[in-house]
């Protein structure tokens, strides 16, 4: 298509007609991949005498075409742009990107960034040829902007990733100074100067970003650029131009090299900042002796203005004041710090801490974004609040008691202005930036004396009476600080119970902020709270069916809220048996709230965010405590099962993680798997088969569950057939070469599970999984996954010994599979330990496999195979016994020690990842029942029985040491026998007593 026929496309594309518009659209896709169409868009674009509307239409769909086609996403697919209109497109896209307006820059910038990183360098290697040759052109905001995508490819890259952007510094850097000098040196430098001088930073900055090029090290290179940051940062901003707008200001161009030179610095201070560190030649010593006090200095006048009320963005404010927390553990720049260290901290550190007429303005205007950005951690990044907060921290930590003394007098004073001003003066916003402090530095007043002797009475005295404060930024900064206070030892308990009153109250607190602030307070109150009676006469009110906390939820996306519920339900446990629908279903709302809401706003949180996961976790924790209420799960299970449905497709691969330890739950804990949770096992299926491989042990709990919780709906179903899904992935994924060892663990985990709950009834899948077992297994170096591997031979063997083995000979491969199997078996550490089959669950399989093959008739086993196994056999239930011996004294000891309850130092999170592998494990060994001593001991006497020669055969001829095995393993299968039985007993005795 020509160039006049495309851009009468693209004018009918913006046609109010929708038919018109309908046949344009259709063209277009018509003839998106004809030759020349990609190189016809940029002419479009480029062109001046053409329609702007159509030229921005044109860079739209030339960006989006080349995103989706450039280059092609799987390795074998077929490029749909021919490498002419590529080659083209290469030759005319980096003279176009300096032609075109602003506007249409941004979509080719976009562009030229796929090609880049797609190409840059092999498939372009003229592309650093170009950018340094018209570096020496005079117009060159076309070729920084280029230089400035290709640059930023490299911004995070390590090692031998990072090796083209040495040749970008070598070919560039000496140009790139030149003109940086230049443009300082223009008297009444207009906002495009400002433009080239951000982009040449920004250049710089991603160059740097990592690791700084060996270039750089040169001395004169080095100076040369300090100087020249030195040279912008010193400067005023100029006024001419300035505008008035705060969202416009911001983002003013000489607003934002202020910006990019503190970060630059913030980053060469970390480079830098330690005079010993060893740097090719003293870069270190050169910065800290020549730069570094010229640079502090210009930092603080940078902030001196904030005393005077002057304009300073809050993104420059955060970064200077970063960069002075950096430099107060170095002592050239503390000593340059303390003669002005009262100014800063009480005059702009301290003022930045209290509340504000921004924030009043939003408070009343918009609360929700109030609260948003108050617990936006991303927002941290970019607050001067934070940054003060930062600031303290460090300053009290590095540079010791009398800077606490002084600042803690200061805020004493604060608080006694405050206590004496009439109600109509009083410093409102002074006292809440007092209480930010305070609890800014609770860790360090609570572990230093005089201040955590006084810090009950201080809440006692200046917050306690907060909470009834008309202002009501003061009632949200009482119920935050007593939540900081909350693991505070108090000496007077009624004082936590006044404080746990006053949070509860401000919860029903007509300012939303207030109410968010007061239940994620309550959160730390429930953690802290050493008497749960304090707590549970409020359950009711907490999570009855019209709690605060449910309609926060629904209110605001906070997942402070939902983790407030969590802790609840995490301490009291089976207490929320009556709460536990109507927690499930709040929560449920909850998540699919910050789905959509995400799904909605391409800036939004993705379904990782952490309210989601928060939702996810407490309803985990919900379903861990009613696990001994087996009947609940009928009710929570239509709530959840959409959830699971849903976030076990690509969508939830974020939180994929939580939804299966859900799956998992929901698969074991009630008395039978409901057609609703079958329904999800081919999800998870096609997941593993698509891109969920990593996330396999988390599956497989869950795929245990459904085999050896619900085997005959396994077994017999064939809409879907489970049996042929299950063998479709696991051959898959066993079959797949590319696959490390360490990630197809859980496969022969499977095929053990299978054999051991499907016993006699599955004959026709054992010689399947044993070839593709063989043949991993000939492939595997990791010894675990062959100790996995041998595991399932020794199942199928248990399963039925003699078509196992019938089947290992025909393949040929008998010798070879028992000889590794013994070899690994024998081999053990200096200690004695085994190097083979750690785990109890391992020896058991081993156990029980070999055990199968004694019962085998003469013509089958030889009588001096028979021998060898007989003996490894001893060696194996000798070891095993020991095992669950040591096994059962340290749970005995753990019980001794646990306190009544479930204690880690990981906290809730390793608690949940306990359960779910003690659910994984009682499962192991529930799958196989049988005793291993028992089994012996009746094999050897059906051995007597049926064939008395061979039994003497086998029995004569061991010498002492396996002889006294022997008698040592038939003692304890009597043992074994006798417990039981009485376990037996006492389980009838419970069920009929229940």
């Amino acid at each position: 298509m020509d160039f006049q026929s495309l851009a009468i496309i693209l004018r009918g594309a913006l046609s109010p007609n929708s038919d018109e518009r309908k046949a344009a659209e259709e063209s277009l896709n018509q003839f998106q991949y004809t030759p020349q169409h990609l190189v016809r868009l940029l002419q479009i674009i480029v062109d001046g005498s053409t329609d702007m509307a159509v030229q921005e239409v044109a860079s739209i769909l030339y960006k989006n075409f080349i995103a989706k086609n450039w280059s092609p996403h799987d390795p074998g697919e077929q490029s749909k742009i021919l490498p002419g209109d590529k080659e083209m497109v290469r030759q005319n896209v980096l003279i176009s990107v300096a032609q075109v307006p602003s506007l249409l820059r941004v979509q080719l910038g976009e562009s030229l960034k796929t090609m880049i990183y797609a190409d840059y360098p092999e498939k372009w290697p003229t592309l650093l040829r170009w950018v340094k040759h018209n570096l020496l052109d005079q117009q060159v905001s076309g070729v920084l902007f280029v230089l400035r995508i290709l640059s930023r490819k490299y911004e995070c890259r390590l090692d031998e990733e990072r090796t083209p952007v040495y040749h970008i510094v070598e070919e560039t850097f000496p140009h790139l100074h030149s003109i940086f000098n230049r443009l300082v040196q223009i008297a009444n430098p207009s906002i495009e100067v400002a433009e080239l001088i951000k982009l040449i930073c920004k250049i710089f900055w991603s160059s740097i970003y990592l690791e700084i090029p060996k270039k750089l090290f040169d001395p004169n290179v080095f100076n040369a650029w300090l100087v020249l940051f030195l040279n912008i940062l010193e400067r005023p901003v100029p006024l001419v131009g300035q505008p008035t707008d705060p969202e416009i200001r911001k983002s003013w161009e000489w607003w934002k090299v202020k910006k990019w030179i503190v970060r630059i610095l913030n980053r060469l201070s970390l480079w830098f900042g330690d005079v010993k560190l060893q740097t090719p030649d003293n870069e270190a010593q050169t910065f800290q002796e020549n730069y570094a006090g010229n640079f502090f200095e210009c930092h603080l006048n940078l902030l001196n203005v904030l005393r005077g009320g002057c304009y300073l963005p809050d993104r420059v404010t955060h970064l200077v004041l970063q960069y002075l927390s950096n430099s107060i553990s170095k002592s050239n720049m503390y000593i340059l710090l303390q003669p002005r260290l009262d100014i800063v901290l009480f005059e702009i550190i301290f003022p930045l801490m209290c509340f504000n007429d921004n924030d009043q303005k939003l408070w009343e205007e918009d609360p929700h974004e109030y609260v948003r950005k108050s617990y936006d951690v991303i927002e941290d990044s970019y607050s001067p609040r934070a940054a003060a907060r930062d600031f303290v921290t460090e300053l009290v930590r590095k540079r010791g008691i009398k800077n606490l003394q002084k600042f803690m007098l200061f805020i004493v004073e604060i608080f006694k202005r405050y206590e004496e001003a009439a109600p109509e003066y009083k410093p409102y916003r002074q006292k809440d930036g007092a209480l930010f402090a305070i609890g800014t530095l609770c860790y360090k007043l609570k572990h230093t004396e005089p201040y955590k002797s006084d810090l009950e009475l201080m809440l006692v005295q200046h917050v306690f009476p907060e909470f009834s404060c008309p202002v009501g930024h003061l009632r949200a900064k009482a119920a935050w600080i007593a939540g900081e206070y909350a693991h505070l030892n108090f000496s007077d308990p009624n004082n936590f119970r006044k404080a746990l009153h006053f949070v509860v109250a401000g919860v029903h607190d007509p300012d939303l902020p207030v109410r968010v602030d007061s239940v994620c307070a309550l959160r730390t109150f429930v953690d802290a709270c050493r008497d749960l009676n304090e707590i549970r006469h409020i359950l009711p009110q907490l999570l009855d069916a019209h709690s605060e906390i449910y309609k926060l939820m629904n209110e605001v996306e906070n997942g402070d809220v939902v983790f407030t519920l969590e802790t609840i339900v995490y301490k009291f446990g089976v207490e929320m048996a009556p709460y536990a629908h109507r927690l499930c279903h709040n929560l449920a709302a909850a998540f699919w709230k910050y789905i959509n809401t995400a799904e909605d706003d391409d800036d939004g949180d993705d379904p990782g965010s952490p309210v989601a996961f928060g939702c996810l976790r407490a309803i985990g924790t919900i379903i861990e405590s009613i696990s001994h209420l087996p009947h609940l799960f009928v009710h929570i299970e239509p709530t959840l099962v959409p959830i699971m449905r849903r976030m076990l497709t690509t969508d939830g691969q974020e939180i994929f993680k939580e939804v299966t330890e859900i799956v998992s739950f929901m698969t074991f804990f009630p008395p039978t798997i409901s057609m609703e949770m079958w329904s999800l096992w081919p999800l998870m299926m096609e997941a593993l088969l698509d891109w969920a491989i990593d996330f396999f042990p988390n599956i497989l709990v869950s795929l245990d569950n459904y085999i050896s919780r619900s085997t005959a709906h396994f077994l017999t179903c064939k809409d879907p057939d489970y049996q042929q899904s299950l063998w479709n992935m696991i051959s898959s994924v066993m079959g797949d070469e590319s696959l490390e060892d360490g990630i197809i663990e859980p496969a022969p985990k499977l095929i053990q599970v299978l054999f051991q709950n499907s016993k006699g009834q599955v004959d026709h899948w054992v010689e399947p999984y044993i070839r593709i077992t063989i043949k991993r297994l000939r492939q595997t170096e990791k010894p675990y996954l062959k100790c996995l591997l041998i595991q399932v031979i020794a199942v199928t063997l248990y399963y039925n010994g003699s078509m196992t083995l019938n089947i290992l000979q025909k393949l040929g491969v008998a010798t070879e599979i028992f000889n590794l199997w013994f070899e690994m078996l024998g081999q053990t550490k200096k200690s004695g330990a085994q190097v083979n089959f750690k785990r109890e669950h391992d020896k058991k399989v081993c156990c029980l496999g070999l055990l199968s093959l004694l019962s085998l008739p003469a013509d089958q086993l030889p009588e001096e195979t028979l021998g060898r196994i007989f003996k490894a056999i001893l060696d194996l239930l000798v070891v095993y016994k020991d095992q669950v011996a040591a096994a059962n004294e340290e749970e005995a000891e753990d019980d001794d020690n646990m306190d009544g309850g479930l204690q880690t130092e990981e906290g809730d999170e390793a608690d949940s990842n306990r359960i779910i592998k003690l659910a994984a494990q009682a499962k192991a060994f529930r799958a196989i029942d049988e005793d291993p001593f028992i089994l012996f001991m009746e094999t050897i006497k059906a051995m007597q029985a049926s064939d008395q020669l061979r039994y003497q055969s086998l029995t004569q001829n061991l010498d002492f040491h396996y002889q006294a095995l022997a008698d040592s393993i038939a003692q304890h299968a009597e043992q074994r026998r006798v417990e039981i039985d009485k376990e037996k007993m006492e389980k009838e005795s419970t069920t009929v007593a229940s």
